[in-house]
Formats: C-alpha cells, structure tokens, sequence
C-alpha cells in the first residue's frame, strides 16, 4: 500500500500543511521494518503517528509523503508485511522525541531486527556556495535507531551491522578468510552483553527502540538522498 498514492487529496492536504518557517534541520528518516503478518494498517498509523503528527497531519496518509517528491516517502506494503521509510522532514531537535516515540510502538510490531538510519542535515549549510563554509563546519549528525520484538533481536541486527563495518573496513589490509577470529570476538562482546541483560532482569522491560546510536559509516558529509 502506497500511502502516497491512496489519496491524491490528501496528498495535496499534506503538502499545505508543511511549516513555511525557516527550520534548523532537514532530517531523513530511511529504513525497513519487517512486520508481523497479523499487523494492520491502523495498528501501523498509530505507531507511526508521532511522525505524521509532527508534520501536523491529520492521518498517516495525510503526512507519509516526503518533502521532497522523488522519495517515496512512507509506505506499507501489506502483501510483504514491510513497512519502508523514505521520508525527509523539515524540523529541529525535538524531533528526537518523536522517533523515540516512534521505536518504541514498533517495536510491538516488528517481526524481527531492523535498523533504522536518521540523518540531520544542517538546513543553513549551502553545499552550491563556492564562498560557503567548509565540508567540516556543517553541523550534520547521523544515527541509527533500532527496532524488534525482543532485545535479543535488536541485539542481533546490531551484531550484523557491526560485523559488517568491520570486516569492510580490515578487508582493506587482511583477506577476508583471516577475519574469522576478529568476528568471534564480537560475537563474544555481545554474548556478554546479552548475558548481562538478563541477568539485570530487563529483558523484561520493553526494549528501546533507540537501542544504540553512532556517527559511524563513513566520515564526512553524508550525500542528502543517495540510496
């Protein structure tokens, strides 16, 4: 289901209703959430409504389109139980709480891991200004945020990702087959953190959604929606 798409009116709602101000920040919101097959479109609209709500929609089709028309915005599709997010948004640092929000409601309904990236570009940045300031003095943050039923779950989707980063990057200098040592010792760290979280007792808590969160993949500025 492309929300987008399901009603033209309500696209041109949305597109009225975005803040003329000048925001500090365009922040890019880019992921997919596998969701369990029992998930509904209602049940999704309420998770996610801290987004739409933040753009002041009225509903999840009202606010699931970008500002910017070639992303597709947000989009479930119900016959591959996905939700997909490829959505910008004009706003400042409070938007923080909305996706703190947000992880947490779909973490109720996430079939597995998932990551999901946030990008905060500094809207006062002009990468066209020849006399502009520099690639360094752009104050961008980049994030991941993860979802999933359980904490083992996130933990497991961290675990890939990192796994991931690392063998990239010591490929450079080892071959691939020499790595295998390096990755059982991840595996052993998040073994041990595992371990610890059990024994805290909260594994019982609902997980956080913004189970971690770093600067990493790559250094300088992150091209705006490139993916």
């Amino acid at each position: 289901m492309d929300m987008r798409q399901s009603d033209a009116g309500s696209e041109h709602h949305y597109d009225s209703i975005m803040p003329s101000y000048n925001a500090p920040l365009e922040i890019h919101v880019h992921g997919q959430v596998p969701l369990r097959a029992d998930a509904s479109f209602e049940q999704l609209q309420e998770a996610l409504k801290p987004l739409w709500k933040y753009v002041g929609a009225r509903s999840l089709t009202d606010g699931a389109s970008s500002v910017y028309e070639e992303e597709p915005g947000i989009q479930f599709d119900a016959q591959e139980h996905l939700l997909q997010i490829c959505w910008t948004v004009h706003g400042d640092e409070d938007f923080r709480q909305s996706l703190d929000e947000m992880c947490m409601s779909l973490n109720e309904l996430a079939e597995q891991g998932a990551a999901i990236e946030v990008t905060f570009y500094d809207a006062g940045f002009d990468e066209d200004d020849e006399e502009g300031e520099s690639e360094a003095d752009a104050r961008d943050e980049f994030i991941l945020l993860f979802v999933g039923p359980t904490p083992a779950a996130i933990m497991q989707v961290q675990r890939d990702l990192l796994v991931q980063d690392v063998v990239d990057m010591m490929e450079r200098h080892f071959d691939g087959a020499e790595l295998g040592g390096v990755v059982a010792e991840i595996d052993k760290l998040f073994s041990q953190r595992f371990d610890a979280l059990v024994n805290s007792l909260e594994i019982g808590k609902p997980p956080r959604g913004s189970g971690g969160s770093g600067s990493g993949h790559g250094g300088g500025r992150r091209p705006r929606h490139l993916h």
